[in-house]
């Protein structure tokens, strides 16, 4: 076994908690503690004499301690102790609050370095709270002195252990740590070994080092993305898959008989995904649409020539009124052609060609048999009682919603073996120049067109003296039948955020402001039953007005509502912000977002003014990158992609020269096993083999 593979509690003296804890941290190996990588650092390196010091700066000093104590605060609560440093040049007070232990780890005598930030009181200059090291003529300094790294950490462990411990597995086992990329390679480009990289992220010398460091360590982030995404591809031309025949007249019929004209933009992409549906290996396409943009009949162009082709198709939505909605939708698409659709959720089971009510046997065993060819429905589509006949298509709608194995285990569902087709969909408008970052392993289809006579939805930033005005605004539209959502940024008060909330929101809104209408509530902390039957109410118009967290971002669809009140709008990305304002707009009202920024954000209305110009979720999603980073365009995790610990998707520089250096090296990964083995590493790691 490689010195980098053993366990981490073989390194040093690791207690079974600091085991466990390290566990908690991702840190099982010696490997582990190698790519676990600092967060920030403390600049300790301006290493001055004690004569030297001055006040409120951050400073290291060494030398010799001459007294060290302990002693009761005068509320005799608090343990102080107490020292006296000096060197050559003179001495200077010490002092540590509820560290008691100090005095018997320090002695007098002892060489230790300190470091921290000096106070000055009416009498002297004080060092409090430093972090100390004793000093050894042998070893190298960890804590003080230097740069210092802060790492991501845990309860149960310091930064002080944390930092012991990554040391220790880089003196035992950085030297096993073979270098992956080529010779040709570093021919062209300027950055470091593997080994110089990783003991110069944990414990530079410099910031430039560390800078150097960070360089190579986030291109092999991006790098070996863009090599898994090509490794995906290559295995896929290899599975069999359904082929399906381009019904062309009868598609032409399905199109002519839609009660509104495509875009271009949606033409091209159901031409792109009929063309995929043809060969022989599966499809792996996203549809990226903006919001309103038209998806749904897109993809069920797609639907119908599986359907015609004799195979079977599945639609995976978000959400149970989502996918009621893309049901009822569907099957009127498809009743001319004699096409048969199901639903299947949790708690519903519908099949359109039969007018009464169905048992969920009957509907499981009728998709069985495959006499459906389109299946609707929720995350109910991957559950072992639902067997397909021939599943040749699956379409997951808002993708990110699910997971990497989700998303694998709908695949699986197919009894003849054949890999079937895949169609991801998105509203969450990905910009052109993060599209193969974060998409390396799918071909893309892109809507960017509104369909023709929807209009356009009125934006305004609203200043806090015009509240009254908006909710009479509010108060009319709904007198006129019409609906609206008020966004709020959290759900419950909160101290620290001054932001409206969820829930206090409600209250006051359900009992002052809106009392003589039906006000909803809806955040993330609802049974998925509950938010179900809210979000039905709000469609089936029992709700007039619905105040909730981003929890509508998707998965719901209701023509009826005019009005989009966003609280404290400037927590929100403009892509974000894009997607709220596209849950209304989608009948033929005239629709209309307001934006209140809170009091102590009206810096950011120049940021939000992009909002009120712009109606292009692309655009606006570039800004989002340009401005704030790729987290407000992603959240937490999107699409499988693996977070990166030092790479940022925002360098479109870096990720070109990943993707052209993948390309060139992937048809040669045979000639370099170690290249190979650490892929293999990094798809494991990532979730993403």
């Amino acid at each position: 076994m490689r010195t980098q593979d053993i366990p981490i509690a073989s390194v040093g003296r690791i207690g079974k908690i600091h085991e466990r804890v390290l566990i908690k941290l991702g840190i099982r190996t010696c490997r582990d503690a190698l790519f676990y990588y600092p967060q920030r650092f403390d600049d300790f390196s301006a290493i001055v004499s004690i004569a030297q010091v001055a006040a409120n700066t951050i400073i290291t000093v060494r030398g010799t301690i001459q007294i060290i104590r302990n002693r009761r605060s005068r509320n005799r609560r608090m343990i102080v102790t107490e020292a006296l440093l000096a060197d050559e040049s003179g001495s200077i007070k010490v002092i540590w609050f509820n560290q008691g232990f100090l005095s018997k780890v320090l002695k007098i005598g002892d060489r230790v370095s300190l470091s921290g930030r000096t106070s000055e009181n009416i009498l002297d200059l004080t060092l409090v709270n430093p972090a100390y090291e004793k000093e050894s003529i042998d070893t190298e300094s960890t804590h003080t002195g230097r740069l210092v790294p802060v790492y991501p950490g845990a309860a149960g462990i310091t930064q002080k252990q944390l930092r012991i411990i990554i040391r220790a597995a880089i003196q035992s086992s950085l030297h096993e740590l073979s270098e992956w990329m080529p010779q040709e390679f570093f021919n062209v480009e300027r950055l470091m070994g593997i080994k110089e990289s990783i003991n110069a992220i944990h414990f530079p010398d410099s910031a430039e080092q560390w800078k150097g460091a960070r360089n190579r360590l986030a291109f092999d982030e991006l790098f070996f993305l863009q090599l898994a995404f090509l490794s995906t591809r290559s295995s896929q031309q290899h599975q069999p898959a359904f082929t399906c025949t381009f019904y062309e007249d009868k598609t032409r019929r399905f199109i002519e008989d839609l009660p509104f004209d495509l875009t271009k933009s949606q033409k091209i992409a159901a031409w792109e995904i009929v063309k995929d549906l043809e060969r022989s290996h599966p499809m792996n396409r996203l549809l990226n649409g903006d919001v309103g943009s038209g998806k749904t009949v897109v993809s069920a162009v797609a639907l119908l020539n599986v359907a015609l082709s004799g195979a079977q198709g599945a639609y995976m939505a978000p959400t149970e009124i989502l996918a009621t909605q893309v049901y009822e939708r569907i099957s009127a698409l498809m009743r001319p052609f004699g096409i048969s659709c199901a639903l299947v959720t949790a708690h519903k089971y519908q099949v359109s060609s039969i007018k009464y009510p169905v048992s969920r046997k009957e509907a499981l065993e009728k998709i069985h048999g495959g006499e459906i060819h389109i299946i609707i429905g929720t995350h109910a589509l991957i559950q072992k009682s639902v067997r397909f006949n021939r599943l040749a298509l699956v379409i997951v709608d808002e993708q990110h919603r699910f997971g990497v194995n989700q998303r694998k285990a709908l695949r699986e569902k197919n009894p003849s073996g054949e890999m079937p087709h895949l169609l991801s969909m998105t509203a969450t408008p990905i910009p052109r120049s993060l599209s193969l970052a974060l998409y390396g392993d799918l071909d893309l289809s892109i809507l960017d067109e509104i369909p023709k006579g929807r209009k356009k939805i009125i934006t305004k930033i609203v200043p806090s003296q015009y509240r009254e005005w908006t909710a009479e605004f509010i108060r009319k539209e709904c007198s006129h039948g019409r609906q609206a959502f008020v966004i709020c940024p959290v759900i419950d008060p909160s101290d620290v955020l001054a932001v409206r909330s969820t829930t206090q929101e409600y209250e006051r809104l359900r009992s002052t402001v809106f009392q003589n209408f039906r006000v909803g509530m809806l955040h993330g902390k609802m049974k998925a039953r509950e938010k179900e039957d809210i979000m039905g109410g709000f469609a089936a118009g029992a709700i007039d007005i619905l105040v909730c967290t981003s929890v509508i971002e998707v998965g719901i669809d209701i023509p009826n509502a005019s009005v989009m009140l966003i609280e404290g709008a400037e927590r929100f990305g403009l892509a974000q912000l894009h997607q709220f304002r596209g849950r209304v707009g989608r009948g033929e009202h005239q629709s209309y977002c307001f934006l209140f920024p809170t009091e102590s954000a009206r810096d950011v209305v120049p940021r939000l003014s992009a909002l009120v110009k712009c109606s292009d979720g692309f655009e606006l999603a570039e800004m989002d990158l340009k401005n704030r980073g790729h987290g407000d365009l992603l959240g937490e995790r999107q699409s499988g992609i693996p977070l990166f610990k030092l790479a940022s998707l925002a360098d479109v520089t870096g990720l070109k020269k990943a993707r052209e250096w993948a390309e060139k090296l992937f048809p040669q990964l045979g000639d370099y096993p170690l290249l190979r083995a650490r892929l293999a590493d990094f798809e494991r790691d990532a979730h993403l083999e």
